[in-house]
């Protein structure tokens, strides 16, 4: 991680800036907004992830012919892929249905703070908690079966 350009961090924080005021401009960041897309009556939710699915696809297909490696991480570009498991339909479904009863998901939800809306703090503590117990579930489930591969 040392070779980090130093401008690195700042740049991460003009980047979630213009993200969360965009999604407070595009009315992103109002649940109600994301309700009636989930529900068929507002397509504007569409437009704006077409937008951003624009925006990356250009910059994916393109600096890896520009450059080697990323310019402020120094990282070579490459594919990751996380294998499509178990794991991946269950915690898309999980998301998904939580997205579907709350209308606001991660990033909107600080960019909602922003636009005014305190009650939005009660979804933020519940993402907190489930990512915990996840990660909790996640490490006990690890250790156990690193105590049962090390009994064989």
């Amino acid at each position: 991680m040392s070779n980090r350009h130093p401008l690195f961090k700042p740049l991460i924080f003009v980047g979630g800036l213009i993200f969360g005021f965009g999604l407070g401009f595009s009315h992103m960041a109002r649940p109600e907004v994301v309700l009636n897309f989930l529900q068929f009556e507002d397509f504007g939710l569409l437009f704006v992830m077409f937008g951003a699915a624009i925006v990356s696809g250009i910059a994916f297909a393109v600096m890896p012919r520009i450059r080697d490696t990323a310019p402020l991480t120094g990282d070579r570009y490459e594919r990751r892929l996380k294998p499509f498991d178990r794991n991946v339909l269950v915690g898309g479904a999980v998301f998904g249905v939580g997205w579907g009863l709350s209308g606001i998901c991660p990033g909107a939800a600080y960019a909602s703070l922003g636009v005014g809306n305190v009650t939005i703090l009660w979804a933020l503590a519940g993402m907190f908690v489930g990512a915990y117990l996840q990660g909790y579930w996640r490490s006990r489930s690890q250790t156990r079966d690193t105590a049962a591969t090390g009994a064989d």
